[in-house]
């Protein structure tokens, strides 16, 4: 192992950590709050952040480890974080010249997840729908952003039609709700089915808007209905959410799951972590119980083992998952037995499994006869290397 380097290399390094709210690096920003260096290399970094639920968070943490970890010396980097208090929040103020700090988009949104596919017609936007009705199930505080502009249907699935929402007394936006989910869509703001004609720059501003000025509250599940394909939506809420997960839906048909790769390519270029396929169509029993593989077998499987995630779940074709979706009612509320909705209900717990933080193993004091002073009785708690703590 070489030298490991100094503190004053190491902020250097960090150097191009920039805050994308910001637009500035967290050295500049006096962000680093400090570093420890560890003889083993170890690296425990803690950055503090302008509010307890920043959502950039993760984004923090990625960088901040690829920068220091690129140093000779270096084997692990922890990454820690607190927050900044009222001083020095008006310090960093004061120096960015400006009466308030951004909170960040969705600051009390504990998981985000962009539900997309490599091209339409595999039931995204159905299987988003009874997703979040099923969180909403589970117990979970749950949205739903209706973010496939052009194909926008999510208002239909949950019986809305047009509905304008409200406008609070802070000039915010407020989620439609229904069935326990909190709605926001583009049609709300249209004629019931009216087209959208819009080019890039415009859908950027919408889904900013959607992000920023919609008073989304406390939630643990947002869930994002991207449009199909690797377009100018699916970019926007990349830089716009850099923590989100992306989960992606195909069908078993072997061309669904080649197209559905490039979907997670453009996930890969963009920096969004990849939490899970779910594969729908997953053939179609009869009543006389006799199944066909209409759209063939495999497909779900096999994208989730070349990309190394979890198959969250197998959603089979079923005549009430369809009807449901046109009466506005998600099957998942209205028949809990129909083998699609047992099947959503699976994938939403695979999706609340995914969303925990991970379970750190508690290794047993193991007791050796000592032959030079004695072992005192309880051990001294130490940082394990390799271990980093997100704050909750």
């Amino acid at each position: 192992m070489g030298h490991v380097s100094t503190e004053a290399e190491i902020r250097k390094a960090l150097e191009v950590v920039i805050d994308p709210e910001l637009h500035r690096s967290i050295v500049e920003l006096d962000m680093v709050r400090s570093i420890e260096i560890g003889a083993n290399g170890v690296l425990d970094i803690t950055v503090s952040l302008t509010t307890p639920g920043c959502p950039i968070k993760g984004h923090f943490q990625t960088a901040v480890a690829e920068a220091a970890g690129a140093l000779e010396g270096v084997t692990h980097v922890n990454v820690y974080f607190d927050v900044l208090d009222d001083t020095q929040k008006a310090a960093l103020q004061q120096k960015l010249g400006r009466g308030s700090l951004p909170e960040g988009a969705l600051a009390q949104v504990t998981n985000v997840l962009c539900i997309g596919s490599g091209k339409g017609g595999v039931g995204k936007s159905t299987l988003t729908a009874n997703l979040a009705a099923a969180l909403a199930g589970e117990g979970k505080r749950v949205g739903v952003l209706d973010a496939d502009v052009w194909g926008y249907s999510i208002p239909r699935m949950y019986g809305l039609g047009s509905t304008r929402p409200p406008v609070s007394a802070e000039r915010k936006i407020l989620p439609l709700d229904a069935h326990g989910v909190k709605v926001m869509s583009i049609g709300f703001f249209l004629e019931e089915d009216a087209a959208v004609v819009w080019r890039g720059p415009m859908l950027h501003k919408a889904l900013t808007q959607f992000l920023q000025d919609v008073d989304w509250g406390a939630l643990d599940f947002l869930l994002i209905d991207l449009p199909p394909g690797t377009g100018d939506v699916s970019m926007t809420l990349a830089q716009l959410l850099p923590q989100a997960k992306f989960v992606i839906v195909t069908t078993p048909q072997a061309t669904a799951q080649k197209v559905a790769r490039r979907s997670a390519e453009m996930a890969h270029k963009v920096s969004l972590e990849i939490g899970g396929v779910i594969e729908n169509m997953s053939g179609f029993t009869t009543p006389s119980g006799e199944r066909f593989a209409i759209f063939g077998e495999g497909g779900g499987k096999e994208l989730a083992d070349e990309l190394d995630v979890p198959l969250l779940g197998k959603i089979p074709l079923t005549m009430p998952l369809r009807e449901h979706a046109d009466s506005g009612a998600p099957l998942v509320i209205e028949d809990a037995g129909d083998p699609a909705s047992q099947a959503i209900l699976q994938a939403a717990r695979g999706l609340i499994a995914m969303g925990r933080p991970p379970v750190l193993p508690v290794l047993p004091l193991v007791q050796v006869a000592a032959t030079g002073p004695t072992v005192p009785e309880t051990p001294v708690e130490r940082k394990p290397a390799g271990m980093s703590l997100p704050m909750a």
